[in-house]
């Protein structure tokens, strides 16, 4: 790995000369993700409620688990107009970090040395967003939560009177190295009378018109997406809501023959996939029972001469678009809290990676104000034939020449980040596998303020993140 020359350009907004590496080539990251999608039709959890089979944490081993619920409280007018209950929510997540961070002998031993590396991170929760029933929840693991950046949420709403949140979608996008991902939680209109399948097809194009993100990040010259199929990689998931047009009688006698294939093919959403509005979209096969509607605490759906009239459907789904998502799995589970059943996926992909932490970085003009004698470490220093970089050195020799009296804290600070962006890196540095700006971060927490560590942790994570792939073995 070698780094191209450095170039230095001016921007009229901030007047002030922004360092830009370029690196010469990249490379690509796998990454698995797990999908899951469930509505839970207004019941709250109970303390002893396994979810084990939901995030399939047994047989897989992921690295971003994003998982979406539907009518995490009932849709009722209290609930639909009334202050958000963060208890619900806090319980589900509590649920889900509980099951994602247990890790048992048997489950080490079974696993490859590169998954059982992994199941030694914890998960961490990245965000989690609610709005009226719908809940998105995505985590991560320790060692990627560093990696992610720009993380962005919109939620629409589109139910009662076209923008209540009965129904709607909750989104969350976010980078992961130089791919974006976006993830859309959705609840569509119900129903499977004349005219439902159009109201989801309206729900679907506001969710799609009215969701938007900030299209850029102050201090940082990227563009970001601003739309949902702006992005890289995007899955929607969630009660769709799309019903079968067969007739209720035939519809059931399928659904007791198992004869999924001939179902497939009256699916409205398999029809909205090959010739409507998600015809760009795509969808696993689907080799498992319809998901609605079953009676309470059953395994059986609910009889025609029920108050309710449904016939059974694949309402639960997730779909993909962008290139670069292949999907390893698609599948139900089988817990009757609802009457609905969770349906999962699980997606393969591969992220860019700027092998030189491309990125570009924007300074202040307090970076003028550092002291001339913060010399810079020459490049002669950061030969291939150290074999290792001693930023502690480094730090200390700025320390020094910089006093570290109130008021200088943040132009130290400043000096070293400088220096970060400008120092030359070694090339096929196999010995420093393991971050070495911890070390960075250590340091700055042993000599700055608490408020000017936590500072510089937000503002500059972006660029101390990309430190890591400067010296990765390639």
């Amino acid at each position: 790995m070698s780094l191209e020359p450095f170039l230095l350009r001016t921007t009229s907004d901030l007047g002030s000369v922004i360092p830009v590496i370029l690196p010469e080539n990249h490379t690509t990251q796998n990454c698995n993700i797990f999908v899951g999608t469930w509505n839970v039709g207004g019941v709250t959890p109970t303390d002893d409620l396994n979810i084990d089979d939901l995030l399939d944490t047994h047989d897989t081993c992921c690295d971003i688990y994003v998982i979406g619920f539907q009518e995490v409280v009932p849709l009722k007018a209290s609930n639909v107009l009334g202050l958000k209950k963060k208890k619900i929510s806090r319980k589900w997540n509590t649920m889900i970090k509980k099951t994602l961070n247990k890790k048992s002998i048997s489950q080490l031993s079974s696993k490859s040395n590169t998954e059982r590396s992994n199941l030694l991170h914890d998960f961490h929760c990245l965000k989690s967003k609610r709005m009226v029933g719908l809940l998105i929840s995505v985590w991560v693991r320790s060692n990627l939560h560093q990696l992610i950046r720009n993380l962005d949420v919109s939620c629409v709403g589109c139910g009662i009177m076209g923008c209540l949140g009965n129904k709607g979608s909750v989104s969350i996008r976010f980078m992961l190295h130089d791919t974006s991902f976006c993830f859309v939680c959705s609840h569509l209109a119900s129903g499977g009378g004349e005219g439902d399948e159009r109201n989801r097809n309206s729900n679907a194009v506001d969710i799609f018109s009215r969701t938007s993100f900030p299209t850029s990040k102050l201090g940082s010259s990227v563009q970001l997406p601003k739309r949902i199929l702006d992005h890289d990689r995007v899955v929607l998931l969630g009660d769709l809501n799309y019903r079968i047009s067969l007739p209720d009688k035939e519809t059931r006698s399928l659904v007791y023959k198992k004869d999924w294939s001939t179902l497939i093919e009256y699916d409205q959403l398999r029809m909205e996939l090959t010739e409507g509005q998600f015809r760009a979209w795509h969808e696993g096969a689907i080799n498992f029972a319809p998901t609605y509607k079953y009676l309470p605490n059953s395994d059986e759906y609910f009889d025609k001469d029920f108050e309710t009239k449904r016939a059974p459907a694949w309402c639960d789904r997730i779909i993909w678009t962008g290139e670069g998502l292949k999907q390893i799995l698609y599948d139900r589970c089988e817990s009757n809290l609802s009457d609905h059943r969770p349906v999962k996926a699980i997606f393969s992909t591969q992220v860019q990676v700027s092998q030189a932490g491309c990125r570009t970085f924007y300074f202040s003009d307090r970076f003028n104000q550092i002291p001339t004698d913060l010399e810079l470490v020459s490049s002669d220093e950061h030969s291939t034939n150290r074999g290792q970089l001693n930023f502690q050195s480094t730090i200390k020799r700025r320390k020094k020449n910089c006093s570290m009296k109130k008021g200088n804290e943040e132009l130290w600070l400043d000096g070293v980040v400088w220096w970060l962006a400008m120092a030359k890196v070694p090339c096929h540095c196999g010995e420093l596998q393991r971050a070495p700006h911890l070390e960075l971060l250590i340091t700055l927490k042993e000599h700055a303020e608490s408020k000017l560590f936590n500072r510089a942790i937000g503002e500059f994570s972006e660029l101390l993140a990309s430190i890591e792939f400067c010296f990765s073995d390639t």
